[in-house]
């Protein structure tokens, strides 16, 4: 059993966030760190993001998640230039700007390669981790790939999952900066990219690291 399991939540290009909350939750060699998918595009280092989880998993346990834009990378990337206009205008421009570049075809091999060893899942006792939602009646191994990537808790609140394990997700904004708790769903994606944070969770004790776009970690609230 790892000694921590921490959720990131969605990057999108926001490597100084991203640095500057990892360092603060200082994961250890034996620590399991999940996250959640959409590394690329919207913020402004997308290459600087894979630069760094390439290397932090030389650090610790990383299961990466694919997420529905890192989905699109890898289509763009296959030869597959039918969504490339949607790309750009979720984002995309900021990624190639990153590269340097004009097509995800381009991008560095090792980065497409971590890209495709992405998983749609990962689950460990307690806890299950998907990028999008779930449909609550089928395990893990039958859930279609759109609704993993794709849907969005604003549109569906999925309910319970039929394992009886807490659901840790992203990709549905919270705007309001701050994680969705259900109960049996926790959403850790914080709006990095706007006006929010990138949220680090612990998901056993519930502890949370953050850090803006800037870096800037945001200090816990005192209680009243």
């Amino acid at each position: 059993m790892p000694s921590r399991i921490l959720a990131v939540g969605d990057i999108h290009g926001c490597t100084a966030a991203l640095v500057a909350a990892l360092a603060a939750a200082d994961p250890q060699p034996d620590d399991l760190v999940v996250t959640l998918g959409d590394y690329v595009d919207r913020g402004p280092d997308s290459r600087g993001t894979i630069d760094y989880l390439i290397d932090l998993a030389t650090r610790c346990t990383l299961v990466p998640l694919l997420g529905n834009h890192d989905w699109m990378v890898l289509e763009l990337a296959g030869g597959d230039l039918a969504p490339f206009a949607d790309w750009l205008s979720y984002g995309g421009d900021a990624t190639l700007a990153s590269y340097d570049c004009t097509s995800p075809e381009e991008f560095p091999p090792a980065h497409l390669d971590f890209l495709r060893g992405c998983r749609l899942f990962h689950e460990t006792n307690r806890h299950f981790f998907v990028h999008g939602s779930y449909i609550k009646e089928l395990p893990l191994t039958e859930q279609p790939e759109e609704v993993i990537l794709w849907d969005a808790l604003r549109y569906r609140l999925p309910g319970q999952h039929c394992s009886k394990k807490t659901a840790i997700v992203g990709h549905t904004a919270q705007r309001s900066g701050d994680v969705l708790d259900l109960g049996y769903l926790k959403c850790v994606d914080t709006w990095v990219y706007g006006h929010g944070w990138l949220t680090v969770l612990d998901v056993e004790n519930g502890h949370v690291w953050q850090a803006d776009k800037e870096g800037n970690l945001r200090e816990p609230e005192m209680p009243s």
